[in-house]
């Protein structure tokens, strides 16, 4: 008995019709996406701030590094290099003390300090400053559920105990110099980096 040829054509089709419906049922599913930690989350907040802190240190000429204002009630300000410093001993300070470790010397809360006298100029400043946010990255990534809230026994801040209280603040801690960082750029007819490219402020308005 002969199988007609299109009786053939049609079940040949439909049983590769049914194989790629089959592979495409079996076909592994895509990697879902992480659950977020308290480390990633924090992860991110850290990144944002180093990408703009950086950049901005970057952008100031190493012989305005001295620059500090003069124009109206400044007096006593730090200068653009102590304002990193500052930035950079506060990391080592807060990193350090997630980490259960001593932060480097000349890195202390005490009298407000702007890090070690010896570090001087543009190239030792960056350096500086991008090792503590290094350090910043290593703190982040240690914390977990089980230690994020646990009373640090002797933390830099009294208030701010725990790791995850520590962490929160660096970053804020960090922003609140950017703040400052990025006027003393524009001072100078710098604009900061993180702005080039933005659209104009107030547009519209006369």
């Amino acid at each position: 008995m002969k199988i007609p040829t299109a009786f053939l054509l049609l079940a040949l089709g439909l049983f590769a019709s049914y194989m790629t419906v089959r592979a495409q049922q079996t076909k592994p599913l895509s990697k879902p996406e992480p659950v977020p930690t308290i480390a990633s989350v924090m992860e991110v907040q850290l990144r944002i701030v180093e990408s703009q802190i950086m950049p901005a240190a970057e952008a100031m000429p190493k012989d305005k590094y001295s620059f500090m204002p003069t124009t109206g009630e400044y007096k006593g300000v730090r200068t653009f290099a102590q304002q990193l410093k500052h930035v950079a001993a506060a990391n080592f300070v807060f990193y350090s003390a997630i980490l259960g470790q001593d932060p480097p010397v000349g890195a202390t809360l005490a009298g407000v300090t702007d890090g070690p006298d010896d570090i001087q100029g543009k190239e030792q400043v960056l350096k500086y400053l991008k090792d503590s946010f290094a350090l910043g990255h290593k703190a982040i990534a240690s914390l977990t559920a089980a230690n994020a809230v646990i009373p640090l026994a002797k933390p830099p801040i009294p208030i701010m105990n725990t790791r995850l209280a520590l962490a929160s603040f660096s970053c804020s801690h960090a922003w609140d110099h950017n703040g400052q960082i990025v006027e003393y750029l524009r001072m100078n007819g710098i604009v900061p980096p993180a702005s080039k490219g933005q659209p104009p402020a107030n547009q519209g308005r006369r």
